[in-house]
């Protein structure tokens, strides 16, 4: 008696076909999964850098008017304030969404930004807290704190320019808006004016 064994041939080329084709198409969802992913998160990261190059550039814009108003005396009258409030206004839209830092793919700059915002709020802060109070015995101490302020503020320029790289982004609009506000003579403006005044008043 003859055995017939069945033949499989046909059978077998279809199943390696069946677990090619769904081999492929897991692997084509997976790839594609994480080009989806890459892509959010790169969008992410130019929406933060967005952001806060908007957030510091208003603020170096803010700051040197501030410095620019600060040399008509008095030299904390209200359009100081009015800048300064406005100043830490703007800190708060970066206290707002400091999370967004985590998008920032480079742990350099957003340990940066983090470290330049607590520079600038602290002083801030305590002008402001003083010229609350109204002690005008503060105003040798408001104006160290000031100066340090604008000199922290110095460092904007650089950080504005690499979330600018990230975000794709010319942020020279801020910049320009900077100098025609004021720029390096302001400072040594604002010390004649004080000398001037403390002649006058003695």
């Amino acid at each position: 008696m003859k055995l017939e064994f069945p033949e499989f041939g046909h059978q077998s080329e279809t199943l390696v076909a069946v677990v090619l084709g769904a081999l492929l198409a897991t692997l084509s969802g997976v790839i594609a999964n994480q080009w989806e992913a890459h892509a959010r998160q790169r969008e992410r990261e130019r929406t933060a850098a967005l952001l806060f190059g908007e957030v510091l550039s208003t603020l170096r814009v803010l700051l040197v008017m501030a410095e620019r108003a600060s040399v008509v005396p008095p030299a904390w009258g209200p359009v100081t304030q009015r800048m300064l409030q406005t100043a830490r206004r703007e800190i708060g839209i970066y206290e707002r969404n400091r999370e967004a830092l985590v998008d920032l793919r480079d742990p350099a700059l957003r340990a940066d930004v983090h470290r330049l915002a607590i520079q600038i709020v602290m002083p801030l802060d305590g002008i402001l807290d003083s010229l609350k109070d109204g002690g005008a015995d503060d105003d040798e101490r408001r104006q160290v704190g000031f100066d340090w302020l604008m000199e922290t503020s110095g460092r904007i320029p650089d950080l504005v320019a690499r979330l600018g790289r990230i975000a794709h982004h010319d942020f020279a609009h801020f910049a320009a808006a900077a100098e025609a506000a004021g720029g390096p003579q302001t400072t040594a403006a604002r010390a004649a004016a004080r000398t001037a005044a403390n002649a006058a008043s003695s």
